[in-house]
């Protein structure tokens, strides 16, 4: 049998580049806390001992970042010395301003010429959604065990199951396809934890002993079944490849935000339209505009119409209406329907202005800190509380749009 082979990666939210998401919707989440219509675009650096916070803000009066910088650390478990971080050494420089003026006419709602103006666009771009029929989230199996593998590692570390964790980590899933893309079984798992201090003589944590136990911990609780029996002896395992690894985080590794797009979303498989999504409000397409194309994809697909589904956008800055939606189901389409018919009835179905998307997907509170580490996409949609207030998580990831779709078809 032929096959082809595909590989995806995550990251812990120890991570440098993540660190720097959270900063970044933590400060999305505080402006939407106290005004659904506030606006963000939001940068952060981090490194040894010192975060930098930059970008447009609709207000900066009393948004405490030094208070959500330490926060986010906090929760990420850079909480003591034995972490590697001294938090009362660390310093935040906060150079947030106002949105261009231009830029908010442009986009805001309002009255023009006598005439209601509709919420445009915050910016012109293309985003993709993409779904599939590898995993009951609609997801790509390389991404998705990706993803499980480091939020195994975090819990495992946060409930003290092993003890000698520290916060960052990444992980990365090979499997091997069938020529029409059927996930078969996994190749190589690599995984990399950071850890403390041991005694590489032997009188504490040997690198076998920390293999052992991440693999019997961690690895094989994750690692789905269906794509390792009968096979486990062909999968190839590194762990901790690189041999000691006590020193990581930000005081080692400079984080920015919006340089782990790809963890994000699809682990690579399904293009991107390069924007990233951390720190911006939902008037930034790049970050809505891509949420409702996952919701229309996971939505054909969960409909049967479709195994594969990648539904393309693309906007004018200030206009409400996007200039493009195409479907592509590589050639997957089932029903005798084709790549032009399903764009037109995704068209019908979805509302892809800004301001639709916003209401449609609950976008208009602090809903965005959470999405920051681990995916944005194959989450569980639910209700929480952020900020004093109930909020709906992932309100993308809803298959609310089924019978619809199928209506539309006339199936």
């Amino acid at each position: 049998m032929s096959f082809r082979l595909f590989t995806s990666e995550s990251v812990t939210e120890g991570h440098p580049d993540k660190i720097a998401d959270q900063i970044s919707d933590a400060v999305v989440d505080a402006i939407l806390a106290d005004d659904a219509g506030g606006r963000a675009a939001c940068e952060t650096l981090v490194t040894t001992d010192l975060a930098v916070v930059a970008g447009e803000v609709s207000r900066t009066s009393h948004l405490d970042v030094p208070g959500l910088v330490h926060r986010t650390l906090v929760r990420a478990g850079y909480d003591s010395p034995r972490s590697g971080i001294d938090l009362g050494a660390w310093k935040v420089s906060s150079t947030l301003h106002g949105q261009s003026p231009e830029i908010a006419a442009a986009v805001n709602a309002g009255q023009v010429g006598g005439q209601a103006k509709p919420l445009g666009a915050g910016d012109q771009g293309m985003m993709f959604g993409f779904a599939c029929d590898d995993t009951p989230e609609f997801m790509p199996a390389p991404i998705s065990v990706a993803h499980a593998l480091v939020k195994r590692l975090s819990e495992a570390r946060k409930q003290g199951e092993i003890p000698w964790l520290r916060p960052d980590g990444k992980s990365q899933v090979t499997f091997a396809y069938d020529g029409n893309w059927k996930p078969l079984r996994i190749t190589a798992v690599v995984l990399s934890a950071q850890h403390d201090e041991c005694d590489t003589h032997g009188n504490e944590l040997m690198q076998q002993r920390i293999a052992e136990e991440l693999r019997a911990t961690v690895i094989d609780p994750v690692l789905p079944p269906e794509f390792v029996s009968g096979h486990p002896s062909e999968i190839t395992y590194h762990i901790n490849p690189s041999g000691s690894f006590t020193r990581g985080g930000p005081h080692e590794d400079t984080g920015l935000t919006g340089r782990k797009i790809i963890v994000d979303t699809y682990g690579g498989m399904g293009r991107h339209g390069g924007g990233a999504f951390s720190g911006k409000d939902p008037t930034k397409v790049d970050r809505s505009g891509a949420y409702a194309a996952r919701w229309a994809a996971k939505n054909l697909v969960a409909a049967r119409v479709a195994s594969r589904c990648e539904v393309q956008l693309a906007y004018a800055i200030g206009v409400a209406e996007p200039v493009q939606i195409w479907v592509d189901s590589f050639g997957t389409a089932r029903h005798g329907l084709d790549d032009a018919r399903l764009s037109e009835v995704v068209s019908q179905v979805f509302d892809f202005r800004p301001e639709a998307i916003i209401r449609d997907l609950g976008l208009g509170g602090p809903v965005f800190e959470r999405t920051a580490s681990y995916g944005h996409f194959g989450r569980r949609p639910r209700k929480a509380v952020a900020h004093g207030r109930e909020v709906q998580l992932f309100g993308w990831e809803r298959i609310d749009r089924v019978d619809d779709i199928l209506s539309a078809l006339k199936l």
